[in-house]
């Protein structure tokens, strides 16, 4: 688990289940599926039902959980995932609690999420690109790794979150 900014940490679902689960003070961002949502939710198959009315995303109290795979293809990233996920920790980190944004290995989608955003929310990382940006969160976040679904949907819509 690595803070990248004031009270926001990036990491692996091993932080949350060794230092953050039942420790007062914290909001979390369960940026994987698995198991979070599907146990949250409790379906059994592939995935939750379309219909279902927390089919990208369920939050309860400080816990954000998404329905977010990991996966090479970006059309499978719902922008409403990425910006539900930005919001909810804006709101931990202007609330004085910390903030923990993990998947399951904490290198693609959370340090991902982490990455956005500094980049819409803060002057930590340049807007100028987004390899130097990278570049730059790598110093602070060695581990990141997107897959090419995180990769293609941060460069898709860049503009819009380095405004």
């Amino acid at each position: 688990m690595v803070e990248i900014c004031q009270r926001l940490f990036v990491g692996a679902a091993a932080d949350f289940e060794e230092s953050v689960i039942g420790q007062a003070g914290w909001w979390t961002v369960h940026a994987c599926k698995e198991p979070y949502h599907r146990e949250l939710l409790g379906y059994r198959g592939r995935g939750a039902p379309n219909d279902h009315p927390e089919y990208l995303w369920a939050r309860r109290d400080k816990r954000l959980f998404l329905n977010l795979v990991d996966v090479e293809e970006p059309a499978y990233i719902a922008k409403e995932i990425v910006d539900e996920a930005l919001a909810f920790t804006k709101e931990a980190i202007a609330s004085g609690d910390r903030a923990l944004i993990h998947c399951n290995q904490g290198e693609s989608r959370a340090p991902s999420l982490g990455l956005l955003y500094l980049v819409s929310q803060t002057n930590v990382l340049p807007k100028t690109s987004l390899g130097i940006a990278e570049d730059e969160f790598r110093k602070v976040y060695p581990a990141y790794a997107p897959k090419g679904g995180m990769r293609g949907f941060i460069e898709s819509h860049w503009a819009e979150y380095a405004k």
